[in-house]
């Protein structure tokens, strides 16, 4: 069963907001705030959620930014369906949770060697205002791409 999920990037002064997760999926790596969808709760609503309890920011002026589907291994239907979100302003105060330590970094300097190796395929796209789809073919161990397609939608 696919697992159905959401990232959230906040941008705002040159500036984006990433996540260093602490535990669970992705422990060690930087990423967007973000996690599963609740049954009955909209992607936005689960990325605005999700953001809020990792960062204790609330982002503002949510927009679809796009979907992506992540394989792990040899599968016939996606690990994970991931709904991609980007906001321009927030509310709140940043503060670490028990899942995320969230920090700022200059969208010019984000730290792609220490994230998913598909980051740095899509993300510029996002940044660049454009929707993206796309879907990554991993190996078992989910350190390696070994196909992919990305597409402006």
């Amino acid at each position: 069963m696919t697992t159905r999920a959401t990232l959230c990037y906040i941008v705002k002064d040159e500036k984006i907001l990433l996540i260093n997760k602490k535990r669970g999926f992705g422990a060690g790596k930087w990423n967007g705030p973000g996690g599963k969808i609740c049954a009955g709760e909209s992607p936005a609503a689960a990325a605005a959620r999700e953001t809020e309890e990792e960062t204790g920011l609330r982002p503002k002026n949510i927009k679809d930014a796009g979907i992506l589907e992540f394989y792990f291994g040899q599968k016939e239907i996606p690990d994970m369906t991931v709904h991609i979100f980007i906001a321009d302003d927030f509310s709140g105060s940043m503060t670490e949770s028990e899942e995320a330590t969230p920090g700022w970094f200059s969208v010019s300097d984000i730290p792609f060697s220490k994230m998913w190796p598909d980051d740095k395929i899509w993300m510029p796209l996002m940044l660049q205002g454009k929707r993206v789809n796309g879907a990554f073919y991993f190996d078992e161990s989910m350190d390696k791409i070994m196909d992919y397609v990305v597409k402006e939608a």
